[in-house]
This record gives C-alpha cells, structure tokens and sequence, in this order.
C-alpha cells in the first residue's frame, strides 16, 4: 500500500464504476444514498485505492450495508465466482512458507492486507449470500478460527444446492476455482 492513491482520472473513473453497480444492484443497500458514499470516499483516497484493488482483481466491490455502531459504509466483493485474480493462493503466509513444492504465488491473508481490506469471516460471507447467489461453481477462503489454524487447516466456503456449505482444508492447499472475498469498511 506504499502507493496507496489513484490519480484524479482513475478516481473519476473507479467513483463512475462503483456508482453504476451502486444504481444496478439496489437491492443490495436499500435506504443507503450514494452521494453520502461518494463524499466519505473522496475524502479517504486510501480506501478508494483498495477499492480500485479489488476492482482490478475482478471481485466487483459493492455497498452491502451500514454498520450504525461504527457510521461505516461496507462494502464487499460481488462478483458472481470468487475473484479471478484473487484464485489459486493458500489460506496464509504461514502456509505459503511451509509448502516445499509448487507454491502459488501468494496468499489470501496477504493479499488481503497488500489490498487494505479484510477477508470475509463466516457470518459475513453467510450475509453476503442473502444479497445474491455467489461462488456457485468457486469457492472462497474464509477467516479461519485460530484452533482450526492451530492444527493446520482452514476454512472457505461456497453456494451448492440453495445452501452455503462450511468446508475445511490444510491451509497449504490451493486451487484454481478458489480465491477470497474481501471487506472494506468506509
């Protein structure tokens, strides 16, 4: 994040993006008023150039909610699969540096604070699925509870037969069809 601020063309262009899903997928953020979104972001460059990450790694940020408690905005990946450019990584570092063998290239617990954002926990990733069908045919890293991490593994989830499904694996492992959905708190 050393260079964590867009120029002014690519803030226009990102703000223009964002209110275009923003207008398309109401149903999402009912109640919520874009031009108060819009003056929070311009006045934090730093989320928008998070934003803008998620953008490029193809995970379509979008509002999801308000938290009253905090007076934050949230918002969170709503591409249809897991993020294509955010797919074939371990769960995280530690992970990474275990495997002897075919690495991939990072981790989603790496990648997520390169981005700025957080990866989705169960609760939110279960939240997330009441707005939309997502990851019917990926899967995405979740937070993993630290016992389970403890031991090794770690958790993601995906959508099969109307039903979220909770699965677990060794944190080393990874797979093309599965990536992580991020959070961003405005």
């Amino acid at each position: 994040m050393a260079n964590a601020k867009l120029s002014a063309d690519q803030q226009d262009a990102l703000l223009k993006v964002l209110q275009i899903r923003f207008e398309k997928n109401m149903q999402r953020h009912e109640g919520l008023d874009w031009n108060k979104i819009q003056s929070k972001l311009e006045a934090n460059p730093e989320k928008l150039w998070s934003l803008d990450e998620m953008e490029r790694t193809e995970g379509e940020p979008d509002v999801i909610g308000f938290d009253k408690k905090t007076n934050e905005y949230l918002f969170a990946d709503c591409s249809a699969e897991s993020p294509k450019g955010r797919r074939s990584v371990c769960y995280d570092h530690e992970a990474l540096e275990k495997r002897k063998e075919h690495k991939p290239q990072n981790s989603a617990i790496n990648m997520a604070e390169e981005m700025g954002i957080e990866i989705l926990n169960e609760e939110q990733y279960r939240q997330l699925q009441q707005l939309g069908k997502f990851d019917a045919k990926t899967s995405s890293w979740i937070k993993t509870p630290s016992e389970i991490r403890k031991l090794g593994g770690a958790v993601f989830c995906d959508f099969r037969y109307n039903t979220v499904f909770l699965y677990h694996n060794g944190a080393d492992s990874y797979y093309a069809a599965r990536g992580f959905r991020g959070l961003l708190r405005l």
